[in-house]
């Protein structure tokens, strides 16, 4: 038996393939550029070979049939049949109010996934098509939502909610959700693993950086407040997006130079963050610190920002927690940048009241494992901890199947 965790997006179907213990990896791969000239067909077997070519796939419900055919392939596959995928967990990014946990989906839950694609657009529309391609491809397997707002629905209201008229939160659901939301989970648990100590004791700050970024304060195993907020935009500084700005400032510029709301949504989403400040015409944050090195004082303003505002939020969670035990990072930036990490915690030793203390050697160190990079001298638990998103949704949808 298996579960197959799918992660359908705009141009591509990620998947993963789970023994049923919900642990063991038997296969891998994308389907990408779904759309668009070359799109292609990555995937690892079992044996740990892999695969690059060419597919016709136009759409969700195809690439979930090119992934089946890869999958249970007489020489290259790691299923004899499509019979033995006992269930399917899948991604979607945004459940709202209504949909706080993992779900075992029938038609009002997907009638709710649509409902909210109000709130996100780009998200889960693709998310509905691979649930639908799910269900029409494997018929007789589970299918199981796990939802990346769900691990916030923990966040109090005064927490989530904007100084707004009520009835825009009544009436419309404007309120905060967070986002990032099974990495979090995963990444917190994972650390109170690592530290063989209950996460239900522990106050910890979780720090996903990657193109996007966002933050969590985890008290106690729950999610009390997070970064982001309505929507994926508000917050940290990221790739393309700006984080936290003030309104009255979209709504000058939307005045002065006559932008519509699409086109400010462009800006704000897709022109902002690293790739606008530091000028360079990447957002790579690889790309920004080489630049920032080699002289370029747009890029290292722009580090600057991107690391400050981190700090910052380190702060606020911190003082919202009522203390810290744990500070975690993961994510592309926060699993593999030394420089981030240490421009984070520089200035919150123990001397500023934090206890957060930075072993300039173990945070050089490059794996791929979880591991402990504070000095001795830390009174906070610094870790790295590797994020695994797929493990999380197949754990959380064996937790179902288990009722």
């Amino acid at each position: 038996m298996a579960i197959l965790v799918i992660n359908a997006g705009s141009s591509s179907v990620k998947f993963t393939l789970f023994n049923a213990d919900g642990k063991t990896v038997q296969a891998a791969g994308i389907v990408e550029r779904i759309g668009f000239d070359g799109t292609r067909l990555k995937y690892r077997n079992r044996e740990g070979r892999a695969y690059d070519q060419l597919v016709s796939v136009a759409d969700a419900d195809q690439a979930v049939g090119t992934i089946l055919a890869a999958l249970t392939h007489p020489a290259r596959g790691a299923i004899r049949s499509i019979q033995e995928i006992v269930a399917v967990g899948h991604r979607v990014v945004h459940g709202g109010e209504s949909l706080n946990r993992p779900t075992v989906i029938d038609d009002q839950v997907k009638s709710i996934i649509s409902e909210y694609c109000r709130l996100a657009p780009l998200h889960n529309p693709p998310n509905l098509a691979g649930i639908e391609a799910g269900a029409r491809h494997i018929p007789n397997a589970v299918q199981v939502a796990v939802f990346d707002t769900a691990f916030h629905a923990t966040i109090p209201r005064h927490a989530f909610l904007y100084a707004l008229p009520l009835h825009f939160y009544t009436e419309d659901r404007i309120r905060r959700y967070g986002f990032h939301g099974i990495s979090h989970k995963y990444v917190s648990e994972e650390a109170a693993r690592f530290l063989r100590l209950p996460v239900d004791g522990l106050r910890m700050i979780t720090c996903h950086l990657g193109n996007g970024c966002s933050m969590t304060a985890v008290k106690e195993g729950r999610s009390i407040d997070t970064s982001m907020g309505f929507t994926p935009l508000e917050g940290l500084v990221m790739g393309t997006r700006c984080g936290d700005i003030d309104p009255a400032a979209v709504l000058h510029l939307m005045e002065h130079h006559r932008l519509s709301p699409a086109v400010m949504s462009d800006l704000l989403n897709k022109q902002s963050g690293l790739l606008a400040l530091a000028g360079i015409g990447s957002n790579d944050l690889r790309d920004v610190i080489a630049a920032a090195e080699g002289g370029n004082p747009a890029a290292g303003v722009a580090l600057d920002i991107f690391c400050y505002r981190i700090r910052k939020y380190i702060g606020a969670f911190t003082a919202a927690m009522g203390g810290l035990e744990v500070l975690v990072f993961t994510a592309g930036i926060g699993e593999n940048s030394p420089e981030v990490r240490h421009r984070v915690c520089a200035g919150l030793d123990a001397s500023d009241g934090f206890g957060i203390v930075l072993d300039s050697g173990k945070n050089a160190r490059t794996s791929g494992q979880t591991r402990a990079i504070q000095a001795e001298a830390s009174r906070v638990k610094i870790l790295v901890v590797p994020t695994n998103e797929e493990l999380e949704i197949a754990r959380e949808t064996l937790q179902i199947l288990a009722g």
